[in-house]
Formats: structure tokens, sequence, C-alpha cells
């Protein structure tokens, strides 16, 4: 199948690495050079990233290696993009950025971000997800994007709100915390 203008195709296609400015953009690694894992296992016991994200629980080595195994193969099968927010001189994983939901024949995906405990705070989700946008609308000719957090995610909203997304309102349904779930999207 041809891709209209402007739409990639993932499937095949390395995990493009993004220059994010003061941070860069690439694919969760765990190898020689660069482990991700053990940063990704801390990040995922914070009692705040637990607070929203129930769906993976990132204990071992053994389920930081499948998660990081699992964005790779989302990616070859373009379900989702999905990076790696890193600093630019160690590599050190900072959060993780991503577009899921992906879906490329009707041009639309989701957003989703998460920062380090250690790194919140300091601008990293907002300048991450504008790049993803960037690449998302550039590169994979996206034209529409969405953004969902709970409501007493504070700081999502926040990024939301500087990353140039509308707000829409409350979803119908509660997301699976029980809380409303708060729907912004984004035009290219």
């Amino acid at each position: 199948m041809i891709a209209a203008p402007g739409l990639a195709r993932l499937g095949g296609v390395e995990p493009v690495e993004i220059n994010a400015g003061t941070y860069y953009l690439r694919q969760l690694r765990a190898d020689r050079h660069i482990d991700d894992r053990p940063l990704l296992m801390e990040a995922f016991a914070d009692p705040t990233h637990r607070k929203y994200v129930l769906n993976y629980r990132l204990r071992t080595l053994d389920e930081a290696t499948e998660y990081v195994a699992l964005r790779a193969a989302q990616w070859a099968g373009d379900e989702r993009c999905s990076w790696a927010i890193a600093e630019p001189t160690s590599g050190r994983l900072l959060g993780e950025v991503g577009l899921r939901e992906l879906n490329l024949d009707a041009s639309y995906a989701e957003a989703t971000i998460w920062v380090h405990p250690t790194e919140r705070g300091k601008g990293i989700a907002t300048t991450a997800l504008n790049a993803a946008l960037r690449f998302g609308f550039g590169g994979l000719g996206l034209t529409e994007v969405s953004y969902r957090y709970e409501e007493s995610n504070a700081a999502s909203a926040v990024v939301a709100e500087r990353c140039g997304f509308t707000l829409v309102g409350p979803e119908p349904e509660p997301a699976p915390t029980g809380e409303r779930l708060i729907r912004w999207h984004r035009t290219s």
C-alpha cells in the first residue's frame, strides 16, 4: 500500500530520534550501552506515577525488559510511537512521550507523557510533547491528536495548555481510577 503524501508507515522503519532542543527523544533501550530499565523501575514505583498509570507494573528487570520490548513491537506494528526523553550528553532517561491509539488511516493519535519523579517541574514534559507533536503532524501526517488525563492531574492540564491543545471537557466514562477524564485536542 502506498501512503498518502506526508503520511508515513512505521512498519519496518527504525524508530526515529528527535532533537528536542534541551533533550532528545530516542527509543527505550536495554543494551550494553544504555540501560533504561533501572530508571523505568524507579519511575513506575513512584506513588504519583502509580496513581495514574494502572496498567503497567515494572518491579523487576524482567518486567522492565518486557516493557522496552513492548514499545518496540508497538512501533513496528504501527500502534504507537514511543520515545524515551533523554538527557543529551549522558543519554539518561528522564521520562517517556508517545503517540498511542495511532490510526494512520484516520490521521489520529492520542498523546501520552510521563516524567521521572526526580525530573518533574523542569519543563521536560512540554518540550518533549511539543517535539513528538511536530513529528506526528509533520512526519506522520496526523491531523488530530487528543490528550486525556485524570481531573486531579494538574500538571497534565498545564502541559496540555502549554502545548497548544484546546480543552474539550470531561469524557462521559471515568478513567480506570474512577476519576473524571479530561479531554483536550489539537489539530494540525
